[in-house]
């Protein structure tokens, strides 16, 4: 794995690379985000068969790659599908995954220019947030410590070994406590790393479609600062299938909502919308594709906040050819 000096001297490097290898693009209508992690189109073996995250990151295509899940925050546990086979657990605490294939790969990815975001909570999370505003705060400062830039003198285990995460998503889809505070104690850990010469963290979300989102609403309503949020335009009356196209008002597919959003509550003036879809016929419902996707993308690229596409997930995309091709042709 690499040290904590090559770490920081990818992180000066990066700053300097061109826009086209940066990654997330907070200036760019064209972001591409596919979430890996959870080798949702199922197969164990075979082509279409979830590969380790390094081979993904050689798709100039893409710029983000949420990792999913961290399905546990007090106490933390990660759980990547196929890709925890190459894991152990660590001796100190048995129900903690040691990843340092995923760490190596964390690295390879930044080193080509990926953002890479790890994502929290997932449909089977549970754990309904924090009973404290003290518990979620001390819970924000142990994930930094896990996942953030290595800390001198922590004995902190560290399922990523020495490789640093760009950031996290919020993704609860169920009722969660005092998310606010672990939000904000986040965004001033980050911060504080970057105002010292770190790289920049990112906060993300990707909530429903329906507004408000039930599960995320206290840290959406002004609460956290998210640099950028993927909303899951499908499972939901609201998804990308209900598009119109040839229709200046949409009825149903409410981008015009999420952008009086971004306008008039969030606490980012400047945050992103990325709009999600299923990559595949089985990645959920809504699924769309061709002409009708490509339209729909078009439309959004209207509003101020677009700032691209989410897809989940990486194995139901790579199972289905053509289909990145069209999201990038219709981003332009």
């Amino acid at each position: 794995m690499a040290s904590t000096r090559a770490l920081t001297s990818l992180a000066g490097a990066l700053a300097v690379l061109p826009t086209a290898l940066a990654g997330f693009d907070a200036g760019s209508k064209s972001n591409v985000a596919v979430y890996w992690g959870q080798n949702s189109f199922g197969q164990g073996s075979g082509p279409n068969v979830q590969e380790r995250l390094a081979h993904y990151c050689q798709n100039t295509d893409i710029d983000i790659i949420p990792i999913a899940f961290l399905n546990g925050l007090a106490p933390p546990e990660i759980n990547f599908a196929n890709a925890s086979d190459n894991c152990t657990t660590f001796p100190e605490d048995p129900s903690l995954q040691d990843c340092p294939q995923i760490g190596e790969d964390i690295v390879t990815c930044q080193e080509a220019g990926k953002t890479i975001i790890l994502s929290m909570g997932g449909a089977t999370y549970s754990g309904g947030g924090f009973s404290s505003e003290q518990d979620a705060t001390a819970a924000a400062q142990n994930l930094w410590a896990m996942f953030g830039p290595e800390q001198e003198g922590s004995d902190v285990l560290r399922p990523f070994g020495s490789a640093s995460v760009d950031g996290f998503d919020y993704d609860f889809e169920s009722a969660t406590s005092n998310m606010v505070p672990f939000g904000v104690e986040l965004r001033r850990l980050m911060d504080e790393a970057t105002a010292a010469g770190d790289k920049p963290y990112y906060i993300t979300a990707a909530p429903q479609c329906p507004f408000p989102d039930a599960a995320n609403k206290e840290a959406l309503d002004g609460g956290v600062f998210f640099d950028f949020i993927m909303i899951q335009f499908y499972n939901n009356f609201c998804g990308i299938n209900s598009f119109v196209p040839g229709q200046e008002e949409q009825a149903t597919f409410n981008m015009q909502t999420w952008d009086d959003w971004a306008a008039s509550t969030s606490l980012n003036p400047d945050v992103k919308i990325m709009l999600g879809v299923p990559a595949n016929q089985g990645a959920g419902g809504g699924y769309t594709e061709g002409e009708a996707l490509a339209a729909a993308i078009e439309w959004s690229g209207r509003f101020a906040s677009f700032g691209g596409v989410m897809m989940w997930d990486m194995s139901q995309l790579y199972a289905n050819d053509g289909f990145l091709e069209n999201v990038v042709g219709a981003l332009g």
